[in-house]
């Protein structure tokens, strides 16, 4: 699809330092759960070595008939100018991108790890097996370092009362007790075991920041996975 301007419709803070911004859909825009658009700022005022274009992944899937990008909101050029666009404000969009998506053999299971803002595709992907009532049998660990750090939380727990076949494990890294009484601590085999009965089977998706995603995938390697099964995208700050 050739670039083309949107307007921004929308922009909500979502979970600390983290925003989500509501596009206007082009017309006859279709996409795949799971993929992502190049967003290129139009005369900002300022910029830096990294230009003026950055791409995000879509939140909403596709059935939602919303286009939805999310992101941390960190001290540079392209995301200042980011926070401070007005509602009707343009940009030019390039999407869609990727192949970061649900696999369709829906008796294969999925199990999704993930830290951050790399929930972005997995939302959409989930999203969509939920309203498309697929019966993939689905696992989240989503790992923050505090609710309050997390985005679309309520989301994934609607989710999990919709569709029987999905799990939502929310995993918290730095909660005091009196804060969180869920799964604490970092993600490893042990955690991994107590959701997952055979981990040779799912397929395995992992998305967040780099370090995270490379020490995932080794965890995984070692507690057995399928190396052929791990489907990796890392989330790199801008």
């Amino acid at each position: 699809m050739s670039k083309q301007t949107i307007k921004l419709l929308r922009k909500d803070k979502i979970a600390d330092d983290t925003m989500a911004f509501y596009w206007e859909m082009p017309e006859g825009f279709e996409f795949k759960a799971g993929q992502f658009g190049d967003f290129t700022l139009i005369n900002p005022d300022e910029t830096d070595d990294k230009g003026n274009s950055r791409e995000f992944s879509f939140v909403h899937a596709p059935s939602e008939n919303e286009l939805v990008t999310a992101t941390r909101m960190r001290d540079s050029a392209y995301k200042r100018e980011l926070e401070k666009l007005p509602e009707g404000a343009e940009v030019e969009f390039d999407g869609p991108i990727g192949n970061f998506k649900l696999h369709k053999t829906e008796s294969t299971p999925a199990v999704f790890i993930i830290g951050g803002i790399g929930i972005t595709p997995i939302r959409s992907m989930i999203a969509e097996a939920t309203k498309q009532q697929t019966s993939h049998n689905m696992t989240l660990l989503y790992a923050n370092s505090k609710p309050k750090d997390a985005p679309f939380l309520e989301d994934f727990r609607a989710f999990e009362k919709e569709n029987p076949n999905f799990k939502f494990v929310p995993v918290m890294t730095q909660a005091d007790s009196d804060e969180w009484n869920g799964e604490s601590g970092y993600i490893d085999a042990d955690m991994l075991k107590r959701y997952v009965s055979d981990v040779s089977e799912p397929i395995y998706y992992l998305s967040g920041p780099g370090d995270m995603v490379n020490a995932m995938y080794d965890m995984l390697v070692e507690a057995g996975a399928n190396e052929d099964n791990i489907r990796a995208e890392a989330f790199y700050g801008y």
